[in-house]
């Protein structure tokens, strides 16, 4: 049996230089000097992991492997999956209360109202938001509705598929909820069959064009906490793919510490009772 390589865990400020300009330009995600400590101990436990015994041998099993799939575990592990139930509730009771009537009273057919929620995290976004019509929207009686929700992580994405949660996660729901939408199980919550299969989960890299290219008509998108770990030019990129991603006249919600007035000039700002929505104007300029 041959001896393991040995491991060189050293990674030397032109090796970050290096990795981090190399993440950027694949997933639009830059990490600046104050995660250094974070991006270090990440690598150093993939070049472990892979055997590759080095820095340098494992930055040319990254930029040189075929299908990818060592890419793919290390943006798993450099993602951030931190969310609950009902999270800046406010944004849903605008979606329902002013989003909503405006789109549909807008409809010209009878397609369905399809939200896209990106990313997608471990899945209490897009379960938040079909709960949330199912009680709240009068709607959801006369209108069929898709929810698509998509992440770059892969991991994740088959937790939110399973659909299991935390006390912590759900803290926030009314008992009711729980006892509607969830099934208790030994290690917390699962979300119940009907609303697991409501939501379709899809991996899409949003740096990415042949990713995003089949997102299209798109009445709503939820995009909340990811620009903020984008620079100034792939947050432009993004914002700009969303624009082409959604219908005119159709709305864009971001988190409570984003503004898309840093990154595009696109969309109308719209000040709803409850929340400010960004929207494609109707009107082209």
């Amino acid at each position: 049996m041959p001896d393991p390589v040995p491991v060189d865990p050293t990674i030397s400020d032109a090796d970050f230089q290096k990795f981090r300009e190399f993440f950027y330009r694949k997933t639009g995600i830059q990490f600046d000097l104050s995660k250094r400590y974070f991006v270090d101990k990440r690598l150093v436990e993939r070049i472990e992991a892979t055997g590759t015994g080095s820095f340098r041998g494992y930055f040319t099993l990254l930029r040189f492997q075929v299908n990818g799939e060592e890419l793919q575990a290390l943006t798993n592990l450099m993602t951030v999956n931190e969310t609950y139930f009902f999270r800046e509730e406010y944004q849903f009771q605008c979606l329902v209360n002013s989003v909503l009537p405006e789109i549909v009273a807008r409809k010209t057919d009878r397609r369905p109202v399809r939200l896209w929620v990106m990313p997608s995290s471990s899945g209490e976004e897009p379960y938040s938001i079909a709960i949330y019509l199912l009680e709240r929207w009068a709607g959801i009686h006369h209108w069929d509705v898709e929810i698509i929700a998509s992440d770059i992580d892969t991991r994740i994405l088959a937790q939110a598929r399973q659909g299991l949660y935390s006390t912590r996660s759900v803290q926030h729901l009314p008992a009711r909820y729980l006892q509607q939408y969830f099934e208790r199980r030994a290690d917390g919550y699962q979300i119940c069959d009907d609303l697991r299969q409501s939501v379709e989960f899809t991996r899409v890299n949003l740096a990415e064009r042949t990713d995003t290219r089949p997102y299209r008509d798109f009445d709503v998108i939820f995009c909340r906490n990811l620009l903020i770990y984008f620079d100034d030019v792939s947050r432009k990129t993004a914002t700009e793919t969303f624009y082409d991603i959604l219908k005119p006249g159709s709305f864009i919600f971001l988190g409570h510490s984003e503004s898309m007035s840093r990154s595009s000039s696109l969309y109308k700002v719209r000040k709803f009772p409850e929340a400010i929505v960004y929207q494609r104007p109707l009107e082209e300029r």
